[in-house]
């Protein structure tokens, strides 16, 4: 099997590199008034605009063929049918089959596993329904309104997201809360917050021995027990998503509140499972059902649309084309949308963990890059921080605009503003000013001689510089499951291209094993000379100091 650098697609890409960099998107939109027509993707209520991009019709086509030469429709086929594409941990990958709907049929092992995604999302009715209604309350009683969950990383990242993006469809009367943390401080801010008799913990560990998740979860249950003055009040204000049913029996949570996940669900991919319990509490069962609902949609149309107009597969391959072809490190994701200012923390965990690797499927040390770093805030925060540097700094850095059409909030000309600023950046990250216009603008000013010309250079914009504009009609249940499968499937496209494993994250395991060897030797009291010098000398330090 030849490199992927020395293939016929990547070789093609890298010819074409040239011919790009000749061009500038400014003239490319001057040559073709139609480009936003040839450029863009319509999937419902969501609107793709990619035509402000380093491309043309060719590279389109010759990443296309990228894809085409990794073979991306077989790994396609291979993901949604259940093969165990994970193969270091000999795993299928099914994340597609939480949000399939009941009469799907899809198999691990030989087994129909679509059939218990619906009794455990069953199971999540009955119990949410009855916490919502108040048949289920508290251990005085009391109606359960706060709602706390305890996980990390997919546990967490995911169903925050969630539930801060579709606050406007939450409960009128209940919070969610979120813990993830091992420092002290998250557990107790947030339990400052609470009424033990009102509150509801969620710990959410496959296992039941997540070492950050298990300390939050026996603090909280030693507060809870501490206030109630009972050990069994626990069995009324714990639930878990795990499947250790002795560890969480032992904990004290009823067998009824406990709801099952199955290993071929990673979790960064996990919302879309029991995990997404708090999602269901907080906004209702036939919400977060309508949020697998878009999931299921965009899932539709990445195994059946072709590549030319298919979502996923057009960001994935711009993403590969700007990391590898035009050596950008970095990708901005930029929501005009409060309700989404975890969207880019969210996409961080996804891409990130999923393709920040340097071996290949078969083992080898790639020689090309991979996942770039993922980073951003809403708009128009982030307009009077970090946009200086992508409009005039000297690195390329690719963004997505997101912005809803309607807002939830429609006060005053609040949302015709925000929409007005998103629409201005990509036109004026596309444009960008040259000295001509800088000039005139200056003269207009009244500006004239030497100095104007001292303060030419800073006023200068190169453009050129690539976005990508989503927008949707409203940010409800339904485009959030859209737009979190959307940029699931853009990740695995490019580890197809990449040819490395998405879905496991063996570099998560190393600095929690190092941190199981020092646990003790924290605790212990002694000073320690087992480490390197600087790890030694900031153990010792602690411990000299009373830790």
């Amino acid at each position: 099997m030849p490199k992927l650098t020395d293939t016929p697609a990547w070789r093609a890409l890298k010819a074409h590199l040239t011919t790009v960099r000749a061009q500038t998107m400014r003239e490319m939109f001057r040559a073709d008034p139609a480009r936003f027509d040839k450029f863009s993707l319509q999937l419902g209520g969501l609107l793709l605009d990619y035509s402000k991009n380093l491309i043309t019709g060719e590279t389109r086509t010759l990443l296309l063929d990228l894809a085409r030469q990794s073979k991306l429709d077989v790994w396609m086929a291979r993901m949604f049918s259940g093969e165990k594409i994970n193969t270091s941990e000999h795993r299928s990958v099914l994340h597609t089959a939480l949000r399939a709907p009941r009469d799907a049929e899809i198999f691990v092992d030989g087994k129909n596993v679509v059939p218990d995604v619906h009794r455990v999302r069953d199971h999540m009715r009955s119990y949410t329904d009855a916490i919502r209604n108040g048949r289920l309350r508290g251990h005085t009683g009391k109606l359960l309104r706060d709602v706390v969950n305890i996980g990390i990383g997919g546990s967490a990242l995911g169903p925050l997201m969630a539930c801060e993006a579709l606050k406007p469809y939450g409960h009128p009367e209940m919070r969610a809360h979120f813990v993830s943390n091992v420092d002290a401080a998250d557990i107790a801010e947030t339990l400052k917050q609470l009424d033990p008799e009102t509150t509801l913990f969620i710990v959410s560990s496959k296992t039941f021995t997540t070492q950050e998740t298990l300390a939050n979860a026996h603090t909280a249950r030693a507060w809870l027990v501490q206030h109630l003055g009972t050990e069994a009040a626990v069995a009324n204000h714990f639930a878990a998503v795990s499947t250790n049913i002795t560890a969480t029996s032992e904990f004290g949570i009823n067998h009824e509140h406990v709801f099952e996940f199955w290993d071929w669900v990673g979790g960064r991919y996990s919302l879309w499972s029991a995990i997404g319990l708090p999602i269901a509490l907080y906004l209702g069962m036939d919400n977060f059902e309508q949020m697998l609902a878009g999931g299921h949609a965009m899932d539709k149309h990445f195994r059946e649309a072709p590549l030319e107009c298919n979502m996923p597969v057009m960001l994935g391959m711009l993403g590969v084309w700007y990391a590898n072809f035009l050596d950008a490190g970095t990708h901005a994701i930029l929501p005009y949308d409060q309700y989404l200012h975890r969207f880019p923390a969210y996409l961080q965990q996804l891409e990130m963990e999923s393709n920040g690797k340097r071996a290949d499927r078969e083992g080898n040390t790639v020689d090309y890059a991979t996942q770039v770093v993922i980073w951003g805030e809403p708009g128009t925060n982030g307009q009077h921080s970090f946009y200086q540097l992508i409009h005039q700094g000297t690195r390329l850095v690719p963004a997505d605009f997101f912005a809803p059409i309607n807002s939830h909030n429609p006060i005053g000309a609040h949302h015709a503003m925000l929409l007005s600023n998103c629409f201005a950046q990509t036109e004026a990250l596309m444009l960008g000013k040259t000295a001509d216009e800088a000039r005139a603008e200056l003269e207009a000013q009244g500006l004239r001689g030497a100095e104007l010309e001292a303060l030419l250079p800073y006023k200068l914009f190169p453009g050129n510089h690539p976005t990508n504009t989503l927008l949707y009609e409203r940010l409800d249940p339904h485009m959030l499951g859209m737009l979190i499968a959307l940029y699931e499937h853009k990740t695995f496209a490019q580890g197809v291209v990449w040819n490395i494993n998405s879905f496991d994250q063996w570099g998560v395991e190393f600095g929690k094993q190092l941190a199981g060897k020092l646990l003790p030797e924290l605790q212990g009291g002694h000073p320690v000379t087992s480490h390197d010098s600087s790890t030694n000398a900031l153990i010792n330090r602690c411990l000299s100091q009373g830790l």
